[in-house]
């Protein structure tokens, strides 16, 4: 071997280049995640250079120490009041205003607004440079990353309002400033900036209650609470699922629009037609007779008469002409409101109003019958699962009662399932399989979320999910459940428990956060308390249905074996009054090669409840829909 290799082997290899961060695929950044998931924190990644964006949730300013002067000034004015640090005659022209002030007030003198002017302003030039200090968040972890900005690459009252979006290109570094952060970003180039005006912007203020973030839901996944729910919410979906296409089931798209009413006792949305659209909006807008059904022609006379004369006098003074013409454009609207309500009056007496039916058979509504959004999908499922098994659907679901309830929505999604060939038993041990499934899985999935759940909302929620995963369900009947709650005598119920009556929250908690202690299914209930297509026991008072009760949230899962059998299902729609009409084709099902099948709903936004320790079902959905409230 010759010299010169010798040489080269002995020489100490190169430790080899660290390995680039990941970028995001599609946006040519890096996600806060990459650099936090990793086992040193990111500690691996100092030195690189990194573009990353986020939103700003907190921030500081910090300024730089000007460098010592090379030749010090003399005099006692280039002193500091401790005698000995240089400091510039800006500083100390600054430090000295108060005292300025003083002298003015104690000869009387008053500053003028052009002498206060120049006392307190300083040219930004004058100022030492200053560094911003932000904490931004992309969404893809809790944990924000440190950015250090100076004030020569942007403005610290551009970049630091709370919400204000940067996307920022510079060098991975240890921290420059004592802290809880193990790395941070220096900056040195702004590639974008999204102000924010803190005056209308509502995650200005500090610490809003969940409650407040309703009235903003664009803004509130922005907060870290929020975006953790919406992370578990994405979990449990993942979760549920990754179970059924485990087990076999096939997935399915059910209408939301339908003919058919699925429960047969709750309130539902009409879908009708509407010539209505936004251009027409933005004219005059034309005056609902519904409006003005209780409205007297006599007092709109009268009110007529009062805002003719409020014009005069706007004429009269001519003093604010935008007033004016709001008088007269208010009194053509009555006007016209009051030619409206005359002929009304004329044509009622002439001929009635057509009824809904006839408009259907006039073909003026869009469809040739009746349609609703559905409040369950479970029917149109059960054809599926005459042809493929196992099937499951998921999504949205409509019910237009005006309930109060902290676990009701008027559009609330749902996961719906039917197996072919399965009875009761079957399918409440694959309820209670999913359950301990997907609580598992989001445990394991959506640790950091739920963690900072369990510090900020309730701290029960990790321990909750495990017991779920671990424990065995009780299984008891609706009549042992009322046996229990009639034995209670060390508290007394809102509401008495007795046969043939709905479990009541109150009642669902006792069970399972009490006696026991466990997540609890409920079978054979009532036929009263149960839809119509639920399977009839041989006791004549009971169908074949459950509920899975789980702590802190109640009822979670409703289910049951449907009704095969052709005879019993048709008396049972007799017996509630339906129209049998409507469900012939349901009918269909058991002329034609009719199996014995079973399913479950599962009430997804209140299993997010469950997983997050939220009390309000609002708060577990991005844009929640409920009685008197439509944001956006």
């Amino acid at each position: 071997m010759s010299s010169e290799h010798q040489v080269f082997d002995e020489m100490p290899k190169p430790t080899s280049m660290p390995v680039p961060v990941e970028l995001s695929k599609y946006s040519k950044r890096v996600l806060l995640k990459t650099i936090f998931d990793r086992a040193d924190g990111g500690l691996g990644l100092v030195d690189q250079r990194v573009v990353v964006g986020g939103w700003v949730k907190s921030s500081r300013e910090m300024r730089i120490d000007p460098p010592p002067r090379s030749q010090p000034l003399t005099g006692d004015n280039t002193k500091d009041h401790t005698g000995g640090k240089d400091v510039k005659c800006v500083e100390v022209f600054q430090s000295r205003i108060p005292f300025l002030r003083s002298i003015f007030k104690v000869f009387g003198g008053h500053t003028t607004p052009h002498t206060k002017d120049k006392l307190e302003s300083v040219s930004p030039k004058s100022l030492p440079p200053s560094v911003s200090i932000v904490q931004i968040s992309d969404g893809s972890s809790v944990i924000s990353l440190q950015v250090i900005v100076e004030s020569s690459i942007a403005p610290p009252s551009q970049l630091m309002p709370t919400g204000t979006c940067i996307l920022a290109e510079g060098i991975l570094q240890k921290p420059s400033i004592q802290g809880k952060h193990a790395i941070e970003l220096k900056a040195d180039k702004l590639l974008h900036i999204g102000v924010v005006d803190q005056e209308s912007y509502p995650l200005s203020k500090k610490s809003l209650p969940l409650a407040r973030l309703r009235d903003c839901a664009h803004f509130r996944p922005r907060t870290t609470t929020v975006a953790s729910v919406l992370k578990v919410r994405n979990a449990l979906n993942q979760a549920s699922h990754t179970f059924f296409q485990k087990h076999g089931f096939v997935h399915v798209e059910v209408p939301i629009i339908t003919a058919t009413s699925t429960e047969g006792y709750s309130d539902v949305f009409q879908v009708s037609t509407s010539n209505f659209s936004i251009k027409e909006s933005k004219r005059e807008e034309p005056v609902s007779m519904d409006d003005t059904a209780n409205v007297n022609l006599e007092t709109i006379k009268l009110s007529i008469a009062e805002k003719a004369k409020k014009v005069e006098e706007l004429k009269r003074s001519d003093s604010n002409r935008e007033a004016l013409d709001a008088a007269v454009q208010d009194l053509h609207k009555t006007n016209k409101l009051a030619a409206e309500l005359v002929a009304r009056s004329k044509s009622k007496s002439k001929s009635k109003s057509k009824s809904k039916s006839e408009k259907y058979k006039t073909g003026e509504e869009f469809f040739t019958n009746q349609a609703f959004f559905t409040s369950s999908g479970s029917l149109h499922l059960e054809s599926c699962a005459s042809a493929l098994g196992n099937v499951y659907a998921f999504g949205p679901r409509f019910q237009a009662d005006k309930s109060e309830s902290k676990k009701y929505l008027a559009e609330k999604w749902m996961i719906e399932t039917e197996i072919a060939f399965s009875e009761l038993e079957d399918v409440m041990n694959c309820a209670e399989d999913f359950l301990k499934f997907v609580s598992d899985w989001v445990t394991e999935n959506c640790y950091e979320n739920l963690y900072f759940l369990s510090k900020r909302v309730d701290k029960t929620i990790i321990d909750r999910l495990h017991s779920m995963a671990s424990t065995p369900f009780e299984k008891i009947t609706y009549a042992t459940a009322v046996e229990v709650l009639d034995k209670v005598t060390d508290r007394t119920f809102d509401t008495k428990i007795q046969w043939n009556m709905a479990l009541t929250e109150e009642h669902e908690s006792y069970l399972v956060d009490e006696f026991y202690k466990k997540p609890v299914i409920i079978y054979d209930y009532p036929k009263e308390l149960k839809p119509f297509n639920v399977r009839s026991n041989d006791d004549g008072k009971t169908v074949a249905a459950f509920d899975v009760i789980v702590p802190k949230v109640g009822a979670l899962i409703r289910g049951s074996q449907k009704e095969e059998r052709l005879d019993h299902l048709s008396k049972r729609i007799k017996e509630l009054g339906l129209k049998k009409d409507e469900y012939e084709w349901y009918l269909d099902l058991r002329k034609q090669g009719t199996v014995k099948h079973s399913g479950f709903s599962v009430m997804f936004d209140v299993m997010v409840l469950f997983a997050t320790g939220l009390n309000d079902v609002r708060d577990a959905v991005p844009f929640p829909r409920h009685h008197g409230k439509l944001h956006n």
